[in-house]
């Protein structure tokens, strides 16, 4: 959930180089005091501000991209079948199109620093909170996901766990989503987190240490590649889910203003998108081929909950993925509570008291949402299909048109967009509708 998702989270290089590392989404939906406005040129000047290099912004942006989406994709495979994998890499390509939309949102005015900028640019202050409110959306989800990624993946290391006090029982997924709440809570109260953001940088690597540990539990620990899946090349009536997971994987384009800034060669930013969408989707390419070889039609809605609990390799795999949010669980909520903070600071002040306040109910409202819903695979196919798709496909379409107007447009861009609009409504109507008839015949079959 990204992936929102870890994977909307890079590390942001600020213009100087003592500066602490500013967050990818640090503009609150209604503050006025932090938000820079275009027309209002940023202090320190413009858009040559950035002094990250090609490389770095290279690895910013793969750790953007490099999401715990990684673990469904063997089961969105299996839900749309063998051919599905080129809708992965149109997908991948598309929001790599609208990655280079944005950039060039950019280019149009210095005073343009984030995505909400582009949307207020574009359509003005109704432009910028349709932004933010689907911005602020997902990201709320992704923390959600977080929550349920980890009670799954501890409640089978650690199967039969309970708690009892008094008239109160936990146990099994329920215990260990409250569990990694109470752990991560205290990492969101925290006013700078710079030590966080770099920590989070290690989700590159993760996720590649996870693709190599299940290809050793089938290589050597003796999983074997005799899953048994469907022969149909193309299975239509999970393909909704399978497109609402694979764009689950590419919904990062609110931090690609942020790359764009911090670059010092900003000409360079399209071969630098390249670089990142190839490098991922050449990750989530594999795992899903990887898994469902695995697994076939049995593989889960996290492949992780498939291997083997005893090995050592699938012990390396659960533990990375169970430890990822930990990390970043902080970065996803931060924004929101920033936001709330800033929108009602006339209310609630703005002490550090009043602060823990609204991030420990804010986190306490995502585990209440976890355990009534602890649903991954449909999760975050949701919001894939209904907020990843806005934010990704339609909204860059939209705001990029609006810029610079359509009769400036290339037959070649009028038809691309054109495209685009029409593939992402598509997605957005069929794969919501399947996600939420899923998500309601989950939670009637439990009751």
């Amino acid at each position: 959930m990204s992936n929102r998702d870890p994977k909307y989270i890079p590390i942001s290089v600020s213009a100087r180089s003592d500066c602490a590392v500013p967050m990818s989404y640090d503009v609150p939906l209604l503050g006025a005091q932090e938000a820079r406005r275009p027309g209002k040129a940023p202090h320190g000047g413009g858009q040559d501000d950035g002094n990250a290099s090609f490389v770095r912004t290279c690895l910013n942006g793969t750790n953007g991209l490099a999401g715990v989406g990684l673990l469904s994709m063997p089961y969105a495979l299996a839900e749309g079948g063998w051919l599905s994998l080129a809708l992965l890499a149109a997908v991948a390509a598309t929001c790599w199109y609208t990655g280079l939309l944005l950039g060039r949102c950019m280019a149009a005015d210095q005073a343009i620093r984030t995505y909400p900028d582009i949307g207020e640019r574009a359509f003005g202050r109704r432009g910028r909170l349709v932004v933010s409110a689907f911005m602020y959306a997902e990201l709320y989800l992704v923390a959600i996901g977080f929550l349920i990624l980890d009670g799954d993946n501890l409640d089978k290391l650690f199967p039969g766990a309970s708690v009892h006090l008094g008239p109160v029982s936990l146990a099994g997924k329920q215990l260990f989503v409250v569990l990694v709440a109470l752990m991560v809570a205290p990492t969101t109260w925290l006013r700078s987190l710079g030590v966080l953001a770099y920590v989070s940088a290690a989700g590159v690597f993760a996720s590649v240490a996870i693709v190599l540990s299940v290809l050793w539990a089938a290589a050597v620990d003796g999983v074997g590649f005799s899953g048994r899946g469907t022969t149909t090349p193309l299975r239509l009536t999970g393909l909704p889910t399978a497109l609402g997971l694979y764009t689950f994987c590419y919904c990062t384009h609110a931090v690609f203003p942020t790359l764009y800034t911090s670059m010092k060669q900003k000409s360079q930013f399209p071969k630098m998108l390249a670089i990142c969408f190839v490098l991922c989707t050449l990750n989530y390419g594999s795992m899903a081929v990887l898994g469902y070889l695995m697994y076939g039609d049995g593989v889960q809605s996290q492949v992780t909950l498939n291997l083997p609990a005893a090995r050592l390799s699938s012990k390396i795999a659960i533990y990375t993925t169970v430890v990822m949010p930990f990390s970043k669980y902080a970065l996803v909520v931060t924004p929101i509570a920033v936001a709330i903070e800033e929108r009602f600071r006339g209310v609630v002040g703005d002490g550090a008291a009043a602060s823990v306040a609204v991030r420990t109910l804010l986190v306490l409202s995502t585990v209440v949402v976890a355990i009534a819903l602890p649903f991954f695979g449909y999760l975050m196919a949701l919001v894939g299909s209904l907020l990843s798709v806005c934010a990704c496909m339609l909204l860059p379409c939209l705001c990029y048109v609006r810029i610079f107007g359509a009769t400036s447009l290339t037959a070649l861009e009028t038809a691309s967009i054109v495209g685009i609009l029409v593939l992402g409504l598509l997605v957005a109507i069929t794969g919501t509708y399947s996600s939420l008839v899923q998500i309601i015949h989950e939670l009637q079959v439990g009751v």
